[in-house]
C-alpha cells in the first residue's frame, strides 16, 4: 500500500453564508497545493453542495456529520448516500462538539463509522479529552476509549484519519505542547 498523503483538514463549522464561503472557496481554489497534500474543507449541511460545485477538485468536501442507518424518519439527520450524492468524499464523526453538546457516545460514534465506511465515505474520526478528564488523570483512558470505539468498527484503515483534539485547550488559555 502507498504511503498516506499529508491530510490537511478545516472544519467551518456553523459559520459562513453563500458571500463569505464563495470568498473562502476562491482563496482556496487560487492556493498552490502540493501533490503529496490531501486537503478537505468540512462544510456546512446546507452548504455541502456549493461548496463541492465551486472547489475545485484537488480539494475534498466533507460533511461534518451523518446518521448510522441509509434513511429513515430521523429530522435533521443526512446519511452517507446523500453525502455522496452530492459529490463529498468525506464526513467528521465524534467532534467533540457532538460529543458534549449534543450527548453523542462512543458507541454511537462508532456505529457511524461503520456505516460512513460500508457506504464508501472517508472518515475524519475525532478523539480528545476534556478539561476535567485531563486533570482528573484519566486522558488515556477517555482517548483510549474513544478510539476503541472507532477501530472496532474499521477494517481498512486507508479511508480513515484520526484527528486528536485536546478538548481542554479551546478556549482556557492553556495549551497543548507537542508532546501532549
Amino acid at each position: 500500500m502507498a504511503p498516506r498523503k499529508f491530510f490537511v483538514g478545516g472544519n467551518w463549522k456553523m459559520n459562513g453564508d453563500k458571500k463569505s464561503l464563495g470568498e473562502l472557496i476562491h482563496t482556496l481554489n487560487g492556493a498552490k497545493l502540493s501533490a503529496d497534500t490531501e486537503v478537505v474543507c468540512g462544510a456546512p449541511a446546507i452548504y455541502l453542495d456549493f461548496a463541492r460545485q465551486k472547489l475545485d477538485a484537488k480539494i475534498a468536501v466533507a460533511a461534518q456529520n451523518c446518521y448510522k442507518v441509509p434513511k429513515g424518519a430521523f429530522t435533521g439527520e443526512i446519511s452517507p448516500a446523500m453525502i455522496k450524492d452530492i459529490g463529498a468524499a468525506w464526513v467528521i464523526l465524534g467532534h467533540s462538539e457532538r460529543r458534549h453538546v449534543f450527548g453523542e457516545s462512543d458507541e454511537l460514534i462508532g456505529q457511524k463509522v461503520a456505516h460512513a465506511l460500508a457506504e464508501g465515505l472517508g472518515v475524519i474520526a475525532c478523539i480528545g479529552e476534556k478539561l476535567d478528564e485531563r486533570e482528573a488523570g484519566i486522558t488515556e483512558k477517555v482517548v483510549f476509549e474513544q478510539t476503541k470505539a472507532i477501530a472496532d468498527n474499521v477494517k481498512d484503515w486507508s479511508k480513515v484519519v484520526l484527528a486528536y483534539e485536546p478538548v481542554w485547550a479551546i478556549g482556557t488559555g492553556k495549551t497543548a505542547t507537542p508532546q501532549q
